[in-house]
């Protein structure tokens, strides 16, 4: 498969087709929306189909119909999308953005070794437990300390009790405590599985544990039969990826509307 075939297996299977565990799918023809809560985290257009002609009266569509139910949302954009200027546009009429997230795919067919097999040296455990779940904060409010982490446990904490089969959540632990996180979302009819979360406390750093999360998330996905894994991977880690096999597909971009107006937001 090039890499022509593997993005647009990508679209099909991880933006048009998903679906996501507590979230409405919603598809207004040039666009699919997905709701939730409130929450910003949980309203998101994930894909659109748009053109020089309508991108303008759709993307006022989008902002009255979220306005209308009193929501925030993030319209993301990936770098292949039409119009090519669709992101300038959504930031023109106000929407704000952070750094790009690079979309990064590794094929389960051809995985280096050491992510084949657990490493006896570190502390690693799946968390099994909404309670658990704790740990993973203390991780991700230590590396991303201007982000709201408390959806992860209603969102995550649903998953566990609810849908086990959905979410495995690792965590390494040095001297017993939490150094570092991730999880794996399986995606029902789909050939991928995605990897979220994948943080390591700065004082953690260059111990292996990261190379660890990721294989146990691994071995997870080849368990289940999955051919690929994706990740959408920052600026910080998308270096560490392709390290670890990881191939680039392509660049996407968060726009956030009104997430500012959230009382509870990031």
């Amino acid at each position: 498969m090039n890499a022509t075939e593997l993005l647009a297996l990508y679209d099909k299977e991880q933006r048009i087709e998903v679906e996501f565990p507590g979230l409405r799918k919603e598809d207004a023809g040039e666009t699919i929306r997905y709701i939730g809560q409130p929450r910003p985290n949980d309203n998101f257009i994930l894909y659109s189909r748009l053109n020089e002609a309508d991108a303008d009266t759709i993307i006022e569509r989008e902002i009255a119909y979220f306005d209308g139910i009193g929501h925030p949302f993030e319209w993301k954009v990936y770098d292949h999308d039409q119009p090519a200027d669709l992101r300038q546009r959504l930031l023109d009429r106000g929407f704000t953005t952070r750094d790009q997230d690079a979309i990064m795919v590794l094929d389960l067919q051809d995985v280096p070794d050491f992510l084949r097999q657990p490493d006896p040296a570190i502390d690693l455990r799946r968390l099994t437990q909404p309670e658990q779940l704790d740990d993973v904060v203390r991780v991700l409010a230590q590396v991303w300390p201007d982000e709201n982490h408390d959806w992860l446990q209603v969102v995550i904490g649903n998953d566990l009790r609810e849908r086990p089969y959905y979410n495995h959540v690792f965590v390494a632990y040095v001297d017993d405590e939490p150094a570092c996180a991730g999880w794996i979302n399986f995606h029902e009819n789909s050939q991928f599985a995605s990897l979220w979360g994948g943080s390591t406390m700065e004082k953690h750093r260059k111990k292996r544990l990261y190379t660890a999360v990721t294989a146990a998330r691994v071995q997870a996905a080849s368990q289940r039969g999955y051919r690929f894994l994706t990740i959408d991977a920052s600026p910080m880690n998308e270096p560490i990826a392709a390290s670890r096999g990881f191939q680039l597909l392509t660049y996407a971009h968060a726009c956030h509307w009104r997430y500012e107006d959230w009382e509870g937001g990031d």
